[in-house]
């Protein structure tokens, strides 16, 4: 609500052509004005693992003699697998970087709009205020029944007088049906058909038949996709610092759960934006506009300590500097549009729209 309150204010005064002044912080007091924030940068992680609960088959014992499957448990375990690793740079308000622009008369004053995090977005262009997502149209599908092997056994096979020799006529069972889709593809069968969906239709359901039936030799694994995100801000260069860890039992932990194998992280300046002297400083200091970030490029690498899983360039606010829009450009008789990267700060475009000679 605040937020609402201050732009109303910003409205109200450009009506009365007021003047824009920036100053550095939260101004007290009866002015009317917009806070706004520049970002400073955080190094994003994202991990998506899969939560594997294995279940034996009935026949594992049974697998490597009949069907040549090695490395079958015959114990149900519960474990997890890595499943992707994106890094990214996303911007988080910085408190140490926020500007009040106060407005005074007899000026035209620039409308801004921020973000939700109060972040700046964009001066003088029209709000239009952004489409609630749609929701996603992809046709419901009902969901997938359990198939049970069973249903697919010969009467000889239930009626076996033992495990193994079930197993061995399930074998059977499992070869014979690979045959006839070799005879289907090779156009070889009595019934092969000469339409094209007739024909995978009826390699579908053999799929289906083989693979419940193998499934009784090298049980089930059902997976569940979890996401994990960590942020590390880079306040200075870092080189292998601990961002996560990952245990084959407990999953994602915290980089400080020694439970887990570290993933190590690290940022290297690449001195894109030469940094301001000591006068230079001190000219900024007293300069007064709209402040905006010149983030700097940022070397960011992800390892596990043997081999690399990100390597690239990102922007980072604290390797870069910061710069001034003259008050001077928002008090012409012309309109300057000023667009922003809320996740950076950085400048994007400038454009000047003409006011018809007023």
């Amino acid at each position: 609500m605040k937020k609402l309150i201050l732009l109303a204010g910003v409205l109200t005064a450009t009506a009365a052509y007021s003047q824009t002044e920036v100053v550095t912080g939260v101004t007290m007091g009866k002015d009317y004005g917009v806070v706004y924030t520049l970002p400073q940068t955080q190094i994003e992680i994202v991990v998506k693992a899969n939560r594997v609960k294995y279940t034996p088959g009935e026949f594992c014992k049974y697998a490597d003699r009949y069907l040549r499957l090695t490395g079958v448990s015959a114990e149900p375990e519960t474990y997890w697998e890595l499943n992707g690793i994106t890094v990214r740079s996303a911007g988080m308000p910085n408190a140490d970087a926020t500007y009040f622009v106060k407005l005074k008369d007899k000026t035209v004053a620039p409308l801004i709009e921020l973000t939700p995090d109060g972040l700046i977005k964009s001066i003088n262009v029209p709000y239009t205020k952004e489409a609630a997502p749609k929701t996603a149209t992809t046709p419901t599908t009902p969901p997938t029944k359990t198939v049970n092997p069973r249903d697919f056994l010969t009467e000889e096979i239930l009626m076996a007088g033992s495990t193994a020799k079930m197993a061995e006529l399930v074998a059977k069972e499992i070869y014979n049906i690979r045959d006839s889709k070799n005879a289907l593809l090779r156009g070889q069968a009595d019934n092969t058909p000469s339409d094209g969906q007739q024909l995978k239709i009826m390699l579908d359901n053999l799929n289906l038949q083989e693979d419940a039936m193998t499934k009784m030799f090298s049980g089930t694994r059902d997976k569940e996709e979890r996401t994990f995100t960590f942020r590390i801000t880079p306040d200075k260069e870092m080189t292998n610092v601990v961002a996560f860890r990952f245990s084959t039992k407990l999953g994602v932990v915290p980089n400080d759960d020694l439970a887990g194998n570290p993933y190590y992280l690290s940022v290297k300046d690449l001195h894109t934006v030469k940094l301001p002297t000591e006068d230079d400083g001190k000219k900024k200091k007293d300069l007064e506009g709209i402040a905006y970030n010149v983030p700097g490029q940022a070397l960011v690498t992800l390892t596990d300590g043997k081999k690399k899983l990100y390597e690239g360039e990102l922007p980072v606010t604290q390797f870069g500097t910061k710069e001034y829009l003259a008050p001077i450009l928002f008090n012409k008789n012309s309109t300057i549009k000023v667009y922003f990267n809320p996740s950076t700060g950085a400048l994007l475009k400038v454009d000047r729209e003409e006011s018809g000679g007023k």
